[in-house]
Formats: structure tokens, C-alpha cells, sequence
């Protein structure tokens, strides 16, 4: 579209703008990989049909990442990808390996009109992907007519909790875009050379992620991804300061906090916030206020006691340190 003198676009995608940052100056062989990485708007009219929830939309943000590499480099950095998508997804957000599956996504030969016109290419490509999945004992399946337009990807697929296979990681290898974009690096030997580019989304779009991490915690999220992590809850106005001080001096640790003194009673405060799916809530009572401490409830575990006030900040530091 053109708005005063400039044309502007709707990107569907990161790539092509990536391949122009790194086009912008000369590369030595000793600088590669060079990384690019953008958490990005795209946008893409689906057809209405397909469009559903967060799981399929027509704008998306992406954490999107393109690493160029010389072809020596790419058993390594595609190797160093799979283990990312791993610690995200089973150290990180605690998911079972059970729920993933790899699957080795190639053009279809049958259809080739699809796809960038480079036999060659394709075969070099899917071929060394296979490769590096057999050298690092993953379990994979194969499937045609998945690839992206310029290149084979490994893609991670994830039963949501509607019974939907869908893809979220994924790792792409492309010989195509740079070659097409003419990108170049001097290599060891003071000639041109053609990078390759490994296309890299751990979290992929993060609507569709956000969505898949709603449906398979039912919104009970960990302490440490809680958008809000602790709710106090005075019992009565005469614990409102106390209470105000308690998040102020929380806020300081960077934790999450709210404090809800309304006007109602403190079982309704209680069920509220237990619906909101809280972590923590502090009960700030008389008792609390004149021995400066906090009776502490469980969104796991209901009642779990009273604590003083820098014994409860250390727990909850260590629990947000560790992602329990």
C-alpha cells in the first residue's frame, strides 16, 4: 500500500527482511553464524474457515530467528536448535517428551511446481536434516508435502487438547533464499561462497503457543509465568497498610502482586482469587500485622501455614528461580 512516499507491505513473514540485514556489508567465513533474531507481526489471510481461536489467526507475532551459517556449521547449529526446543519445552515448561513428535517434513515430487525448482538442492537438503536426526538418535517420521516453499524443516508436533496436530517449534534448513538474494561471505580461500540459512522458531507463533500452554495447563500456570503470582487479601481496612507495605516491598524482588481490599468478605476474596487460578495468596489478618508475618494459601495445596515475611520471599525466589 502506498502512504505518502513510501510503498508499505504486510509481511507474512520475517525471511526476506533478514536476508537484507545481513546483504547490508560483507562477510568473512569467520563470522559466520551470524544470527538474526526478531519477535515480528506477521500477516497471513487465511482462509475463514481455517481461522480458529489462537490456534490459526490472521495477524501473529513470531519469535523468529534465521541463522547463517557455512555448510560445515550445520550439523552443529541444527543440533544446538533440537536441544533449545528441548530444554524450553520439557525443562522449562515441565511438557512430557511423550507429547512431542519429530517429523521430517519434504516436498512433494509428485507436485514440484510448489516449491523452489533446485533438485539438487532439495536432495543435498533433506538428506543431511535426515542425517543429523539419525546422528542424534531422534525418533522421526517423514512426511511429504510439508516443506516450506524454499527447503525441507523439522517440525515438532504437538496434540493440542482438542485432538489437533499442529506445529509449533521448527527448524527449517534453506539453500533457496540465499541464492535468490545472491548473499555471500569470502571464505578461507578469498572467493565468494553462498551461506546457508537455518530458518529457527522455538516458540513459533505465540498465539498458538500461548494457546496450546492454556489448554494443556487449564490455565494453572507455574509460578513463575503467572501473570500475577501472589494476591493478598486483608480481612479487614485495619490491615490495608500493612498490606500496601508487604506488595511494595515484593515489587522490589520484581514478583508479580496484587492486593485486593475490597469490601467483601474474605472466603468470597479467597474463591475469587482461586478462580483466577493464583498461585499464592496471603491472608493478612490482626495476628499477621502484629507479628509481622503472612498466613500463606496454596492454589495446589490450600492452607499451608504461617511464615515470616523475608522466610516467604526467599521461597517464593527460589521457586521462580527454579520454574518449579
Amino acid at each position: 500500500m502506498k502512504l505518502d512516499n513510501e510503498e508499505m507491505v504486510l509481511r507474512p513473514m520475517n525471511c526476506p527482511h533478514h536476508m537484507l540485514v545481513y546483504k547490508n556489508k560483507m562477510h568473512s567465513y569467520r563470522d559466520l553464524p551470524i544470527k538474526i533474531g526478531e519477535l515480528a507481526h506477521d500477516f497471513r489471510y487465511e482462509a475463514s474457515g481455517s481461522v480458529m481461536g489462537l490456534e490459526r489467526v490472521r495477524e501473529m507475532c513470531q519469535n523468529d530467528a534465521h541463522i547463517f551459517v557455512r555448510p560445515d556449521q550445520i550439523k552443529q547449529e541444527v543440533g544446538n536448535i533440537l536441544n533449545l526446543i528441548k530444554e524450553v519445552y520439557q525443562k522449562d515448561f515441565g511438557f512430557p517428551a511423550s507429547s512431542f513428535k519429530y517429523r521430517l517434513s519434504l516436498r512433494d515430487k509428485a507436485n514440484k511446481e510448489k516449491y523452489i525448482d533446485n533438485d539438487e538442492m532439495w536432495e543435498t537438503a533433506e538428506s543431511q536434516l535426515r542425517d543429523i536426526l539419525k546422528e542424534l538418535n531422534i525418533d522421526f517420521y517423514e512426511a511429504e508435502g510439508e516443506a516450506a516453499f524454499y527447503g525441507p524443516k523439522i517440525d515438532i508436533q504437538i496434540r493440542t487438547a482438542l485432538n489437533h496436530d499442529v506445529t509449533i517449534p521448527t527448524c527449517q534448513l534453506d539453500f533457496a533464499l540465499p541464492e535468490r538474494f545472491e548473499l555471500e561471505y569470502i571464505g578461507e580461500d578469498g572467493k565468494a561462497h553462498r551461506p546457508v540459512v537455518i530458518h529457527r522458531a522455538i516458540l513459533g507463533s505465540s498465539d498458538r503457543f500461548i494457546a496450546f500452554l492454556l489448554e494443556e495447563t487449564k490455565g494453572n500456570l507455574p509460578l513463575w509465568l503467572a501473570p500475577t503470582q501472589i494476591k493478598i487479601l486483608p480481612i479487614t481496612d485495619n490491615q490495608r497498610d500493612y498490606s500496601i507495605k508487604l506488595k511494595e516491598e515484593l515489587q522490589k524482588e520484581k514478583i508479580r502482586i496484587e492486593v485486593d481490599d475490597r469490601n467483601e468478605k474474605t472466603g468470597y476474596k479467597i474463591r475469587e482469587a482461586q478462580m483466577q487460578k493464583i498461585p499464592y495468596m496471603l491472608i493478612i489478618g490482626p495476628k499477621e500485622v502484629e507479628q509481622n508475618i503472612v498466613s500463606i494459601r496454596s492454589r495446589e495445596d490450600g492452607d499451608i501455614g504461617t511464615m515470616k515475611i523475608e522466610d516467604f520471599k526467599n521461597k517464593i525466589l527460589e521457586e521462580i528461580k527454579n520454574k518449579k
